[in-house]
């Protein structure tokens, strides 16, 4: 259980962030062409995932934006965003934003990825949504990178999650 914060108030999820050089635990999420996608579909690439309890909040829709406009600089490198929001609100998103050089995903038809990832907030205001994290999957499938950030309020560390691709 990872203990993160919420303006400051304490929050808990639901485990820890796999271990860097662990083999990345698969997953089954809905993009927002309703597709299906797995761990899988990025199989020879980098990939990093960035977990967000809603694209709704400042916070949530900053890092979808920085890591579209980053994400190109790194060769061989997808990102996918992920959240509990419907897909329609994923497209919303990225339409009106003109999102796109990253991938979003939600838990719509399985919910294991926050439970896997260790990310599923078991209290506080926002339980049963994601925590703000990022993990980077190598392209041999490892977990090269992560971070649960601290304060759910905070933007990642986008310089320090890129430059472990690198």
């Amino acid at each position: 259980m990872s203990k993160i914060t919420l303006k400051g108030n304490p929050v808990n999820t639901c485990g820890a962030l796999p271990a860097i050089g662990s083999k990345a635990p698969d997953f089954l999420l809905t993009k927002s062409d309703l597709s299906d996608v797995s761990l899988k579909n990025y199989a020879g690439k980098n990939l990093v995932i960035n977990i967000f309890p809603s694209v709704d909040t400042a916070v949530c829709a900053a890092s979808v934006r920085r890591f579209n406009k980053d994400i190109t600089s790194v060769p061989d490198t997808v990102c996918l965003c992920v959240s509990l929001d419907l897909p329609f609100a994923h497209k919303r998103f990225c339409a009106a934003e003109g999102i796109e050089n990253v991938d979003t995903s939600t838990e719509l038809r399985e919910r294991k990825f926050g439970e896997d990832y260790g990310v599923r907030m078991v209290d506080g205001p926002l339980a049963g949504l994601l925590s703000r994290a990022v993990v980077i999957v190598g392209k041999d499938g490892n977990v090269v990178y992560t971070q649960q950030v601290p304060d759910i309020t905070e933007e990642p560390d986008y310089e320090k999650a890129l430059a472990a691709l690198k």
